[in-house]
């Protein structure tokens, strides 16, 4: 049965793609908005949400649901639309989080139907996207002299970041194993 449901992943519509990548730019707005609200009611700001990431969440289970291009798509598309509806991410770091979210997606979507287990896959996205981030920052300071971003935010993003990574590492092998044995069933 579980070749039955590794099988059935793999053929999913357009029309099914689609929908995932759009409830999950949907989620990468609304989400981010919860920890803020939450941020705000105990005085922390949007410090909860650069802590506990909650964007990349549904970015990462669209892409090991429904594979790359919906999770590239999705990654690419979310923190734009959520800056146009809430103002968030800023605009200094609104193209890096496109380009960090776009890629989770794709790699996440790559590893969709790789025989690994999934804190693997998340792990491997993590590093990806983290990686491609911190390309894409050194590329603005370095080749087009940006200065309105400094690159200690790599590091710092990391470090901030890192009980949103954990919290990924428990939440996404859950999701899915979830949503897997409810298919099988």
């Amino acid at each position: 049965m579980a070749t039955l449901a590794v099988k059935n992943q793999t053929k999913l519509s357009i029309k099914r793609q689609t929908l995932a990548a759009l409830i999950a730019i949907v989620a990468a707005v609304i989400v981010p908005q919860v920890f803020h609200v939450m941020g705000a009611m105990s005085g922390l700001g949007t410090s909860l949400g650069e802590t506990f990431l909650p964007m990349h969440l549904p970015i990462l289970l669209v892409g090991l649901l429904a594979g790359p291009y919906a999770g590239a798509s999705a990654g690419l598309l979310g923190p734009l639309v959520s800056f146009v509806l809430t103002g968030m991410p800023g605009s200094v770091m609104l193209p890096f989080m496109m380009i960090e979210l776009c890629a989770y997606g794709l790699f996440a979507g790559l590893l969709r139907n790789v025989p690994l287990p999934t804190i693997t896959k998340v792990l491997f996205t993590q590093v990806g996207g983290r990686l491609v981030r911190a390309a894409a920052i050194l590329i603005a300071v370095y080749a087009f002299g940006n200065e309105s971003i400094s690159i200690a935010v790599i590091w710092n993003s990391v470090l901030t970041g890192i009980f949103g990574l954990a919290l990924q590492w428990t939440l996404i092998p859950l999701i899915l194993y979830r949503v897997e044995n409810r298919n099988i069933k």
